[in-house]
């Protein structure tokens, strides 16, 4: 099931959307890490990339939360240039790819 779901969206990551790394709350479970509901706009800005934006490839945006630690900010904002390094965005027209398209080499891989 698995395998025909990840043939089915085929360039789009299978897990869904990219979540931040949080932890948890209260003494029992601060030193469990999971992943959280999105990315700060700290998170984001630190990053170089727009929340609306950041939603169109595939980033979780959560505007509520904030960020008490500057370690998980710079955690979080390594995590989120690693994602963009490692994308790979299909033009729409491919006569008049844009300026963060793909190249055609990219595409055919």
């Amino acid at each position: 099931a698995r395998q025909k779901k990840a043939r089915r969206i085929a360039p789009r990551p299978v897990g869904g959307a990219l979540r931040p790394i949080v932890r948890c709350p209260t003494v029992k479970y601060h030193t469990k890490v999971r992943a959280g509901r999105g990315f700060t706009l700290d998170e984001l800005k630190g990053a170089g990339i727009h929340k609306r934006y950041a939603k169109t490839i595939g980033i979780a945006v959560d505007y509520r939360r904030t960020n008490r630690s500057v370690e998980s900010l710079q955690q979080n904002i390594q995590r989120l240039k690693e994602y963009s390094s490692k994308l790979i965005l299909f033009p729409k027209k491919n006569s008049k790819p844009k300026k963060g398209d793909a190249s055609e080499e990219e595409i055919k891989l």
